[in-house]
């Protein structure tokens, strides 16, 4: 059994790029069963709650910069994403805190559906320009997943799995990540960033190679190191 540990962010662009070249890799390899776990990370974890903004507003204002040139900046990622299947649209994301999108994750875990949960957030966030925010929201994004809705708005209401988010975050800390996505086979080999196919290809055929610290990623290798990202 191979586990990969994914470090991200719903609202990094290159974590779900990310996403995708990884499960492309898994769909192909031959070797032992794989098991993937969504790890917690927040990219800007002062994100106010209830901002009605677009990320590309917000943005624009964070930076000092015109609403003209944050798309020009979005028009790259989105063209990255499309080769991977993914239909970005940056005109409807709208800025979220995602403390309670992870604390979702943790319950879909406990759940037996969290991949499914993971790819519901991503796809509403980049897509549909879903409030991940939004507790009433990511109830139904989890029952649309799978998941009891009521239950889900329950855990999301009493502030459960907020402990296991932040051991995530510590977990990241403690290996140095800094940025994502960040991906960790069998506590050993760490690929930090969306790298090209051939490297998860690579990462899961030598799984069992140590990694003495895994790396810090950095933006110049498909990865957010905060909330504006290597866009």
């Amino acid at each position: 059994m191979i586990q990969v540990e994914v470090w991200s962010d719903i609202v990094c662009p290159w974590c779900y790029i990310g996403k995708r070249r990884l499960e492309r890799a898994l769909a192909n390899f031959k070797g032992d069963e794989v098991s993937v776990e969504w790890r917690s990370f927040q990219l800007d974890p002062s994100t106010p709650t209830g901002d009605s903004r677009t990320v590309g507003e917000s943005l624009a204002a964070r930076k000092g910069m015109s609403l003209s040139q944050v798309k020009g900046m979005f028009a790259q990622v989105t063209a990255i994403a499309a080769e991977e299947g993914l239909a970005y649209d940056f005109d409807r994301a709208r800025t979220a805190n995602t403390l309670d999108a992870h604390r979702l994750l943790h319950f879909a875990k406990a759940h037996g559906r969290q991949g499914e949960v993971k790819e519901r957030l991503m796809h509403a966030y980049f897509t549909e320009g879903a409030d991940v925010g939004d507790h009433t929201v990511l109830a139904s994004l989890a029952a649309s997943a799978g998941l009891d809705e009521v239950a889900a708005k329950q855990a999301l209401a009493d502030g459960s799995y907020a402990d296991e988010v932040q051991a995530d975050i510590a977990q990241a800390r403690e290996y140095g990540i800094s940025g994502v996505p960040f991906f960790v086979f069998n506590q050993r080999l760490g690929v930090s960033g969306a790298q090209p196919l051939e490297v998860f290809q690579q990462a899961l055929a030598q799984s069992s190679l140590t990694l003495l610290k895994a790396p810090a990623a950095d933006a110049g290798s498909g990865a957010c190191t905060d909330d504006s990202c290597a866009i």
